[in-house]
């Protein structure tokens, strides 16, 4: 991609090549063509066509230094070497002795200059200037051949024809290098996309999933407000009235979380609505989901604490282990087909939390993959689910091989959990 249209004026060649020596390159090769050019122009121009030595001098210097500014600046630097090569030109007509039975008005030298010069131009340079540059090299041509002496090698169609050929090559290179730029860049902002669409679908799915887990407190809270002045006769009427707008409140909050689950689930039809108003799972259907795993062909551990039982896990907290086991367990299955697995939640008194960890072993044989009922949105889900409760998840491949999940979720979530969205993995 270092081939392609430079990002700014003055950016030379090959500057964003991602070695050093391929930035350096394109200078070394141009002053070698310098040095090398230099002293043969001069030669050339003083023995075969009789020039004088200091007139020789200043137009080789004039038809091969500028070649150096071609790395960075190609259309300047054309700009000062066809005037150059002009110049020479008519100074070969007017000021030596023997240019009959020599190249003219293009001498060797002035041709192998121009083609180095012009690969630099089409490696740079857009196509509209590739074709002004190749129209005014044939005029510049044309209207001095008409005053080309008799016995000349006539070097104008020779000059016309191979630069138009190098610039197309290198065009077409360079072309090639702007099309696969437009690929990554348009590839990464892809990804991208995909990654922001993915988190945003766990986001929506996890809202879905908590909605039936708020939407049975505030119910409790509606029924026990409606109901205290019947439980708790002899209530003074601004009493009444207090519990009558927190009933009235509620409602008026589950009305609200309703229409905002119609939003999230996208659609106003009754399609995978039956399973959204299912019983969520939780921890105490962990051992059902390994079982299921065993019996699709995957060798599965499980341990459960039994302190669980009688733990106060809180309705998040008990949705997200489950589907944080559940996701790891279809990863092993999709990613390491074969290989043994141990599932482990344990309660933390001490602590206040509850520990997930699901740990797997490298791949080694070839099983069907049955295991379907992730998420599919792997580590994206998980880390939403544990900043969901306030958490902290450590997931990344193991020395020996396989992979670990390791999740912390505190029963006792902080007010506030930092909203900012996380990369995913």
């Amino acid at each position: 991609m270092a081939l392609r249209t430079p990002a700014r004026a003055g950016e030379p060649l090959l500057a964003r090549a991602p070695r050093a020596w391929q930035r350096m390159l394109p200078f070394a090769v141009m002053g070698v063509f310098v040095v090398s050019l230099l002293p043969v122009t001069i030669a050339v121009l003083t023995h075969d066509y009789g020039m004088g030595g200091g007139w020789a001098g200043a137009l080789g210097v004039a038809q091969t230094v500028p070649l150096l500014l071609a790395v960075s600046r190609p259309v300047a630097a054309w700009g000062l070497v066809l005037s150059a090569d002009v110049l020479g030109a008519v100074l070969l007509l007017v000021g030596a002795d023997q240019v009959p039975g020599h190249a003219w008005p293009w001498t060797p030298m002035v041709v192998v200059g121009y083609l180095a010069l012009m690969v630099c131009l089409g490696l740079r340079e857009p196509v509209r200037t590739l074709i002004r540059v190749g129209l005014a090299t044939g005029a510049a041509g044309v209207v001095l051949g008409f005053f080309a002496p008799d016995g000349v090698t006539n070097t104008v169609a020779l000059l016309f024809v191979l630069s138009g050929c190098v610039l197309a090559v290198t065009g077409a290179l360079r072309g090639l290098g702007d099309a696969r730029q437009r690929a990554a860049e348009q590839e990464s902002i892809s990804e991208a996309e995909r990654a922001r669409r993915t988190l945003l679908e766990e986001r929506a799915r996890i809202a879905r999933e908590l909605h039936d887990v708020v939407a049975h407190h505030m119910s409790v809270i509606t029924v026990q407000a409606d109901s205290a002045p019947y439980r708790l006769p002899g209530m003074d009427e601004p009493v009444r009235e207090e519990f009558a707008a927190i009933a009235a409140s509620a409602r008026e909050s589950l009305g609200e979380m309703r229409r905002l689950l119609t939003v999230l689930r996208g659609d106003s039809g009754s399609g995978g609505a039956e399973g959204d108003r299912a019983p969520q799972p939780g921890i105490g259907r962990i051992q059902q989901l390994v079982e299921a795993t065993v019996r699709a062909g995957q060798p599965v551990e499980c341990s459960l604490a039994a302190a669980l039982a009688d733990a106060p896990v809180p309705p998040a907290v008990d949705l997200s282990a489950y589907r944080i086991v559940q996701e790891a367990l279809a990863n092993v299955v999709r990613h390491a087909p074969g290989a043994s697995a141990r599932v482990s939640v344990t309660y933390s008194a001490q602590d206040g939390e509850v520990l997930v960890l699901v740990v797997n072993g490298p791949a080694r044989d070839a099983v069907v993959e049955l295991e379907r009922s992730g998420t599919g949105h792997g580590l994206v889900g998980m880390r939403e689910r544990v900043r969901l409760t306030g958490g902290t998840l450590d997931a990344g491949p193991l020395p020996e091989g396989g992979f670990r999940v390791a999740a912390r979720l505190p029963l006792d979530p902080p007010d506030s959990v930092d909203s900012r969205s996380e990369e995913p993995s």
